[in-house]
């Protein structure tokens, strides 16, 4: 499934919305969003770009 999304990507300029809890799913992607409720009723979106987030671990 992973490797038909990131073909697709490239082949096309097409971009891909997953919705999935899948860690290895979770894993492939470049860029995480989510969802949290820090206080009941408010939600808050959250976005991380894993490319970034990798280069930034590796820096350090």
């Amino acid at each position: 499934f992973c490797r038909l999304m990131e073909e697709m990507a490239k082949e096309t300029d097409t971009r891909f919305l997953i919705i999935t809890h899948h860690p290895l799913t979770m894993a492939r992607m470049s860029r995480l969003f989510g969802v949290t409720m820090a206080e009941r009723g408010i939600s808050q979106l959250v976005s991380v770009d894993l490319e970034n987030a990798e280069r930034l671990r590796d820096a350090s």
